[in-house]
C-alpha cells in the first residue's frame, strides 16, 4: 500500500522531528526531509506495520538480518532478565560476564572447525576492522612487518568505519571521505551474468579467482597480508560464486601464505542454508566476521573469530593487546544472541533454510524468470536476487534510475525489496512460511508488472 498523502498528524509530526534533527544513514538528506521518512511503529513476523497502519511484507529482513522473524518474546525476555540483572559491565580489567563466556563456548560449536576463540564488538563494521588489526597484528608477531597489504573485490561490501570502507569495493563509498587508506586493494568478483559474457560459468569462477594470483604476485606475496571476502557478496549485488571458484580462492591462499578473512556477516546464522556460508561452499578460513543474525538484529553485537593459526599466535603474545570497544561482549546483547540462537535450533530454521522452505523459496524465485523484464534469477538458501533487463539476450539495461523505480512499486504493492543497482534482491527472515513465500512472489510480480508498464516495455 502506499503511504496516503493526507497524514496524520502524529506521523507528521515525527517526520518533522525526523527531518530536523535526524541524520539517516544512506540519504540524500535535504530530499529526504522535503519528502518525509517512512514512520515504521511496529511488526510481527514478517510483516511491518507504519504509523499510518499500512502493512508490509519485509523481504530484506530489516538489512539481511531478523533472522528469526519479528516480536519474538523469547529474546525480548532474555534481553529484560540481562537488563534486571547486569545491564553492563565491561570486559577489560581482566573481567567476564557469564552472558559473554556461554556465548563464545555456544559459537566455538556452531562455526567451521577450528574457529574457536571470538572477539566481541557492535557491528560487522567494527568486527571487520577489529580483523584487520588482527590480521597486520598477526605478521608483525610473525616477524613480517611488510606483509599488510590486504585485497578483497569489487562490489564487495564490509562495511563503513575507516578500515572497512577502504575493504569495500563499492566506488560511491570512497569519495566523500579520500578513501581508500593505503594498504587496501581489489580485484574482480564472479559476477558472471554481468561479466561472464558466453563463457563457461566454471571457467569464469576459475578465471576470476586467478585474478588474486596476479594481483598477489604484483604486490609481492611477501607484502600481501590477506584476501577478504563474503562468501556470497550481497550489498554488492548478490553474487553467487561459481562452484569452481573458493577452492581455487584457497588454494592460492595456501600456496602463497596469504590469510584467507571471511565475512560472514551476511552470510552468518542460517541465510544460505547452513549455519554460516563457509560451510555451504566449503571454506576453510583463518578468521571470520560475524554480526546481523547472530541475534537477529535484536541488539547491536558482532563478533571475530580466530582459527588456530591466529587465535594460538595472539593467544601467546606476550603483551598485551590495546584493541576493544566499551560495549565489547555487553551482557545484554550477549543474552539476546544466545536466546536466538537457541530459537533458530529449537525451530529448525537453517535446517529449512537449507531444505524444504529454501527450495520452495528458490523454486519461486525461479518462476520470475518468464517475466517481461527479468534477465536472470539466481540464488541460495533464502536469498535471491532478480535482474531487471532491457533485452534478456543481449542483457542490454535499461537506465540507472531503474532498480529505484521498481522499488518504490515494490513500497506500493506491500513488499520491501532492495535495489542495487537494476537488481533487485530478497533476504526475508528464516522464519518466513510457503504461504508467506507466495504473497513474497505474488507481490514481487505485481512490482515488476508496474515497473515494465513504466519502462514501455513489450
Amino acid at each position: 500500500m502506499s503511504q496516503s498523502p493526507k497524514i496524520s498528524n502524529q506521523t507528521k509530526r515525527w517526520q518533522e522531528m525526523d527531518a530536523a534533527h535526524h541524520l539517516h544513514p544512506y540519504s540524500e538528506h535535504h530530499a529526504l526531509a522535503k519528502k518525509g521518512a517512512r514512520v515504521i511503529t511496529h511488526a510481527e513476523g514478517v510483516y511491518l506495520y507504519d504509523s499510518e497502519g499500512a502493512r508490509m511484507i519485509d523481504g530484506m529482513a530489516g538489512l539481511w538480518c531478523v533472522n528469526v522473524g519479528y516480536g519474538r518474546p523469547e529474546l525480548a525476555e532474555a534481553g529484560a532478565k540481562a537488563l534486571k540483572e547486569l545491564p553492563y559491565y565491561n570486559s577489560f580489567f581482566q573481567t567476564t560476564n557469564p552472558y559473554v563466556a556461554e556465548l563464545s563456548e555456544k559459537l566455538s560449536t556452531l562455526t567451521p572447525d577450528g574457529l574457536d576463540r571470538f572477539f566481541f564488538a557492535n557491528s560487522g563494521s567494527e568486527a571487520n576492522d577489529s580483523a584487520v588489526k588482527m590480521i597486520r597484528y598477526f605478521w608483525n608477531l610473525q616477524g613480517k612487518p611488510h606483509k599488510k597489504t590486504i585485497i578483497s573485490r569489487i562490489q564487495a561490501y564490509h562495511g563503513v568505519t575507516m578500515a572497512a570502507a577502504s575493504l569495500s569495493g563499492i566506488p560511491s563509498m570512497h569519495p566523500q571521505a579520500d578513501l581508500p587508506l593505503p594498504g587496501f586493494v581489489h580485484i574482480d568478483y564472479p559476477y558472471w551474468y554481468a561479466l561472464g559474457g558466453d563463457s563457461d560459468v566454471g571457467e569464469f569462477g576459475l578465471k576470476v579467482a586467478r585474478a588474486l594470483e596476479d594481483r598477489i604476485l604484483e604486490l609481492g606475496a611477501d607484502n600481501v597480508a590477506a584476501f577478504f571476502a563474503e562468501p556470497v557478496q550481497g550489498a554488492g549485488g548478490l553474487v553467487i560464486p561459481p562452484e569452481t571458484y573458493w577452492p581455487e580462492i584457497q588454494r592460492i591462499c595456501k600456496k602463497y601464505d596469504v590469510l584467507l578473512h571471511v565475512d560472514e556477516v551476511i552470510c552468518g546464522f542460517g541465510r544460505t542454508g547452513n549455519w554460516f556460508g563457509s560451510h555451504t561452499y566449503d571454506i576453510q578460513p583463518d578468521s571470520m566476521s560475524m554480526a546481523k543474525g547472530m541475534t537477529s538484529g535484536y541488539q547491536p553485537l558482532s563478533a571475530v573469530a580466530l582459527g588456530p593459526r591466529m587465535g594460538d599466535v595472539l593467544f601467546n603474545a606476550n603483551e598485551e593487546w590495546s584493541h576493544g570497544f566499551t560495549y565489547s561482549g555487553h551482557p545484554v546483547a550477549c543474552a539476546v544472541a544466545l536466546a536466538n540462537i537457541e530459537v533458530l535450533e529449537r525451530d529448525k530454521l537453517v535446517e529449512k533454510a537449507g531444505g524444504e522452505i529454501g527450495a520452495y523459496f528458490q523454486q519461486r524465485l525461479a518462476s520470475l524468470n518468464d517475466h517481461l523484464i527479468i534477465g536472470e534469477t539466481r540464488g541460495v538458501g533464502l536469498l535471491g536476487a532478480m535482474e531487471i533487463v532491457k533485452d534478456k539476450k543481449t542483457r542490454e539495461r535499461f537506465g540507472d534510475a531503474t532498480g529505484g523505480l521498481c522499488r518504490d512499486h515494490c513500497t506500493t504493492s506491500g513488499i520491501v525489496m532492495r535495489a542495487i543497482g537494476n537488481t533487485m534482491v530478497l533476504s526475508p527472515p528464516l522464519s518466513i512460511t510457503k504461504p508467506e513465500i507466495d504473497e513474497l512472489f505474488e507481490k514481487a510480480r505485481e512490482a515488476f508488472d508496474l515497473t515494465a508498464h513504466d519502462l514501455g516495455a513489450s
